[in-house]
């Protein structure tokens, strides 16, 4: 690593990236591959969002927007929060960015010295510790149990807070990798802890949509899910900070836009930060997002909803008969995170093996923490169900051997 900054060593790769091309170099040799590791549905983007940007292209709209976005599509999110969750948001507090990895990257940069602490669940999304990292910061993990729907909890926050350099708190509802929610309730609970502590909430909602829990599973489910239609966290007050993408309700992983509603006294580093960083999000991405909260776009994305709500329904009867283990049943985003230790106690070689005998792509707990991450595999229903079905079978063939 001689000449590469040192923070480099501490920036481990994205596994589900080195699976995902394991899988890509083994379908150009001919090989059927079922792709259940890659966050990303197989439909593609609304035709209204689609067609949206095409006339923006059309009509020459190609140039730079203002740095934190379209005056108008600030509107239209602020407008969003008020029809789906009746939260009065202020689009001065709304800034658009390329991608809530985007976001995030502004928002450490904007709220994090040197040394400071960003607290965040384990398991959890891997790239937010790093994105810490590279401002210096430390992402700070730490282990959940299947009790709290693998959330943090108050105590657990209280407990692990250092006074001096804890700094923010990185909630995650719906949450990669297991797609689990914390209910309204719980949250509000761990956004008051969090003052107490004088420390910040910021909450990540882009599976926000994507969820399945209602009134019949509520027995089954761990006590801190909520219904199907979830709050948000501003609803708790304006000192929370909430991430949101256009990526994975709306379907424009690609088109890289997301969203982050902030204090309205962190707009103007907010602003300062992406102009120099970013100068811009993407201008067709944005004229395209216009549509997304259309009434035909909204309609394309329930039928969505509820054909990965069948998918998840169907792995979460089948994958048990195959020996793995479903801690918390997953109330949202698209995955589902299972324990294979009946199976193995090396889940990176299981996959890695699994893959290369079967073709079928998932991904080792390893990717998302520290905390028994070798027996866990995350399953993304992201592909129909009759691949889902050859994929339980190839697994079921392989496994009897």
């Amino acid at each position: 690593m001689t000449g590469f900054a040192s923070r480099t060593e501490e920036i481990a790769p994205f596994q589900v990236m080195a699976i995902l091309q394991q899988a890509q170099e083994l379908a150009a040799q001919g090989v059927d591959v079922i792709h259940l590791e890659v966050g990303e549905p197989d439909f593609d983007t609304p035709e209204p969002i689609t067609q949206a940007a095409i006339k923006a292209l059309n009509e020459g709209k190609t140039h730079y927007t203002p740095a934190l976005g379209l005056p108008e599509l600030r509107q239209a999110i602020a407008d969003f929060y008020e029809s789906r969750y009746g939260v009065t948001v202020s689009a001065k507090h709304i800034a658009i960015t390329p991608g809530a990895s985007g976001a995030l990257l502004l928002l450490m940069a904007a709220r994090l010295e040197a040394g400071d602490e960003l607290l965040m669940a384990d398991p959890g999304y891997p790239c937010n510790r790093h994105f810490a990292r590279v401002f210096e910061a430390r992402g700070r993990l730490i282990p959940t149990a299947a009790e709290s729907g693998f959330q943090l909890t108050p105590d657990q926050i209280k407990q692990h807070w250092n006074k001096g350099s804890s700094k923010a708190v990185l909630m995650a509802s719906p949450a990669n990798p297991t797609g689990a929610m914390i209910s309204h309730e719980a949250l509000e609970e761990i956004a008051e802890q969090t003052r107490q502590l004088e420390g910040e909430l910021w909450v990540d909602e882009i599976y926000h949509g994507l969820t399945y829990h209602d009134a019949e599973d509520a027995e089954k489910s761990n006590a801190n899910t909520v219904g199907k239609r979830p709050q948000t966290a501003l609803a708790l007050g304006n000192d929370v900070v909430v991430i949101n993408s256009f990526s994975k309700y709306f379907g424009m992983t690609g088109w890289r836009l997301g969203w982050m509603v902030v204090p309205e006294h962190y707009i103007p580093v907010i602003e300062r930060l992406a102009q120099n960083l970013f100068l811009a999000p993407a201008t067709p991405s944005q004229y395209g997002a216009l549509a997304a909260f259309s009434e035909d776009s909204l309609a394309i994305m329930e039928q969505r909803r509820l054909e990965l709500q069948q998918r998840r329904d169907y792995l979460l009867a089948e994958l048990p008969t195959l020996g793995f283990k479903i801690p918390v049943i997953p109330d949202g985003a698209f995955y589902i995170y299972a324990d294979a230790s009946e199976l193995t106690d090396d889940t990176q070689s299981f996959c890695e093996q699994l893959l290369q005998e079967t073709g079928v792509a998932l991904t080792p707990g390893f990717d998302f923490g520290e905390q028994n991450a070798n027996l866990y595999v995350r399953f993304a229903y992201t592909t129909n169900i009759e691949r889902l079905e050859q994929a339980m079978c190839r697994i079921k063939a392989w496994l009897e051997k």
